[in-house]
């Protein structure tokens, strides 16, 4: 329990807060409502994001410990501050033209009208996410490095044959059928949104080619070029970060107006996924299980279409989490097969 020491200390400040909050908008009643629904929200915040956390600590495991503890600690400020409150907050900002403070009280005194914005860019940014997710899958899926296939020959095939240039080219087909779905009146802002995906996570991978140690491979692919720790290594994770957070944003809506107490439950779920990242890490998980790695980045893969289908079919929050799960404890249990069968075995 020690690698979630802190996450309940902060966890137990966060829930202060929020009785404090409530208790100040509606009294005794107002703070056991404010600490119930921290409570959920945390609990949605680390069931939408758990595959999230096994990516973070296939990248993490192999950093040195300076950059571990960055991530860790400057890593969860951004994650909790920048991508739970002032990403959504500037998001608004920019469709409506209004300023962050007026923004701020929008989202603190009309949340309705604040959460109607929110969810009128959730296109563009599904966009945006969606492309740079299904870029993190098909690096996984077409690494040539890997030693084991989950989904056997089909799966080894594609590494063998795959590409980061293919990935590119299927994702912005993807891209442009996500386009097709929409208005023409959104459809510029739809694509502008899913080539910046795209761009960003080429232009990171190639920051992280140039600070790569001599000797490596270029053509790796960013699961291997983020390896060693970078500041490229840095801000793929926080974007990766970024393109999860906002569903669980957007979702918390449904249980929640309060822009405030959204806050501090996503707030305490991110706690608790950095926390299960560095047990991950720590424990040698991803050794142990070897196809947990593949069940995250497939979770991942079908978070990027579902968020691709959603800027125009309604895929509820339910399904979204659960998918991820499923493919998850499916991958858990083909790992435990495998340990049965052949013992521990790292793809090294």
């Amino acid at each position: 329990m020690q690698h979630f020491r802190l996450s309940f200390i902060l966890s137990f400040i966060l829930m202060a807060l929020a009785a404090w909050w409530g208790y100040s908008n509606g009294g005794s009643t107002g703070a056991l409502h404010a600490i119930w629904i921290a409570g959920v929200l945390g609990v949605l915040e680390v069931s939408l994001s758990f595959d999230n956390a096994v990516v973070n600590a296939t990248v993490l495991r192999n950093w040195n410990p300076f950059w571990q503890k960055l991530f860790l600690t400057v890593g969860i400020i951004v994650a909790v501050f920048g991508m739970r409150l002032l990403f959504p907050l500037l998001i608004v900002a920019f469709a409506t033209g209004l300023g962050l403070v007026d923004v701020w009280n929008m989202a603190l005194n009309t949340p309705d009208i604040y959460s109607a914005h929110l969810s009128g860019a959730h296109a563009q940014v599904a966009s945006f996410g969606g492309a740079f997710l299904l870029l993190v899958f098909f690096s996984f899926l077409f690494d040539r490095h890997k030693k084991l296939h989950w989904l056997g020959r089909g799966e080894k095939l594609l590494a063998r044959y795959g590409s980061v240039g293919l990935g590119v080219m299927l994702t912005l087909i993807a891209v442009f059928v996500c386009v097709s779905l929409m208005p023409a009146a959104e459809r510029y802002s739809v694509l502008v949104a899913g080539v910046v995906g795209v761009t960003i996570y080429v232009g990171v991978s190639w920051l992280s080619g140039l600070m790569e140690e001599d000797g490596d491979d270029g053509d790796a692919g960013m699961g291997l070029t983020v390896m060693r720790g970078s500041i490229a290594g840095f801000l793929y994770l926080e974007v990766l970060d970024a393109s999860f957070s906002f569903d669980g944003v957007i979702g918390a809506f449904a249980i929640s107006s309060d822009v405030v107490l959204i806050m501090l439950g996503l707030a305490i779920g991110a706690m608790f996924v950095r926390s299960l990242t560095v047990y991950l890490v720590n424990k040698g998980t991803l050794d142990e299980f070897v196809f947990l790695e593949h069940g995250a980045h497939y979770a991942i893969g079908l978070l990027a279409l579902i968020m691709f289908s959603s800027v125009h079919f309604h895929v509820p929050e339910w399904f979204t989490g659960l998918s991820g799960v499923v493919l998850i404890g499916l991958s858990l249990w083909s790992s435990m097969r495998h340990k049965a069968l052949h013992g521990v075995q790292s793809e090294g």
